[in-house]
Order: C-alpha cells, then sequence, then structure tokens
C-alpha cells in the first residue's frame, strides 16, 4: 500500500525507539481528496489505531493506514535522504489531492468534492471559501467559511441560498448545514 523505503524505515525505527510508548506509527491524510489534502505521519501508540486501520509491517514498526486514505495513499512513498543538516523524511502521495468520489464514497469525501469544486470557486471570486469541520450523528453538515466569507454581511444568504442548497440538493441523505463561523472577525469580509 504505502512504500517506505528502506532508509525511512531506519530513520522511523529510531525516532521510534525514543518514544516512551509509541512503537508504531499512523498514515492518514487529512482532507483527502480536496486541494488542502496534506499527508501525514504520527506516533501510534497501542490502542491509538482506528478499528477500520489496516496494519502494514514494516523492518522494526507496524503501519496503521486509515482506512478512508487508503484510495488517496496509492503509490504513495515515503523516504528518508541525509543532507547537510541531518536529513528529511519526505512523503509524496501524487493521489492525495486527486478527488475520488463515487455514490458509495463516505460523505465528508463528498461534501468537500462538492465545495471544492463547485461552491469555493464561486466563493473565491470574493476571496472567500468554506471547509467541512464535521457531520454530526443526525447528519447534519458543519462547515466553516474563510477568507472574505469571515465576517461578510451576506454570509446568511451565501450558506442557506447558495453552499446550503448546493449540498441538499446533491446530498439528500444531509438533514441540514451550519456554520460555526466566528463572524465578528471582519478584517478582511468582503461586505
Amino acid at each position: 500500500m504505502v512504500e517506505i523505503t528502506p532508509a525511512a524505515q531506519e530513520y522511523l525505527v529510531g525516532l521510534l525507539s525514543k518514544q516512551d510508548d509509541a512503537t508504531d506509527i499512523r498514515i492518514f491524510i487529512s482532507d483527502p481528496g480536496t486541494p488542502m489534502a496534506e499527508t501525514c505521519i504520527a506516533y501510534c501508540k497501542p490502542g491509538e489505531e482506528q478499528t477500520t486501520d489496516e496494519k502494514a509491517d514494516y523492518t522494526g514498526f507496524g503501519a496503521w493506514i486509515d482506512e478512508r486514505s487508503k484510495p488517496f495513499l496509492l503509490d504513495a512513498l515515503v523516504d528518508y535522504a541525509k543532507d547537510k543538516m541531518g536529513g528529511q523524511l519526505t512523503i509524496k502521495a501524487p493521489n492525495a489531492k486527486v478527488p475520488q468520489v463515487s455514490a458509495d464514497s463516505p460523505i465528508e469525501d463528498r461534501i468537500n468534492y462538492i465545495l471544492h469544486s463547485q461552491v469555493n470557486p464561486s466563493l473565491a471570486a470574493h476571496g472567500g471559501m468554506v471547509s467541512l469541520v464535521e457531520v454530526t450523528e443526525a447528519s447534519i453538515a458543519i462547515l466553516k467559511f474563510g477568507g472574505g466569507c469571515q465576517g461578510c454581511g451576506m454570509v446568511d444568504m451565501t450558506l442557506k441560498d447558495g453552499v446550503e442548497k448546493t449540498l441538499l440538493e446533491q446530498l439528500p441523505e444531509l438533514t441540514a448545514v451550519r456554520d460555526v463561523t466566528d463572524h465578528s472577525v471582519t478584517e478582511n469580509a468582503y461586505m
């Protein structure tokens, strides 16, 4: 799944040996399939792995791969190269930002795809953007506005007539859309 070069494995074993209780790593992508996708490696103490994670064994440690991130980690490579400053661990995941959304994709992925492919390009004309914070158990999408949308006097109209309408039309399993942005901060607001 994720290729970790021998040099990177050796480096990670060294890092893990300095931890009191972390014996493995966890690999995941935050905001997978969006322009903001970030590939992450974190220490993973026993019991911190998720029940849906898949374990891959490497020399001297295990790597827990996040289930939701798996399609975005296709062809991922973790490498370590020594340099004058000591060395650098690099993660290349060419599919991290590529939308891989289908009708059976997790609701978070489908929401992010709509936000980044349809909603944000319109908001960008005003220097704004919106991102998904979470989806509640009641199927409510919790969003946060940023840029020119934060503190904008038209944000309620943007939310109700634009973002919410778009999401609810395309994702009928959503029950509502809510904004958790602190709109009292108005320094960069468009209006």
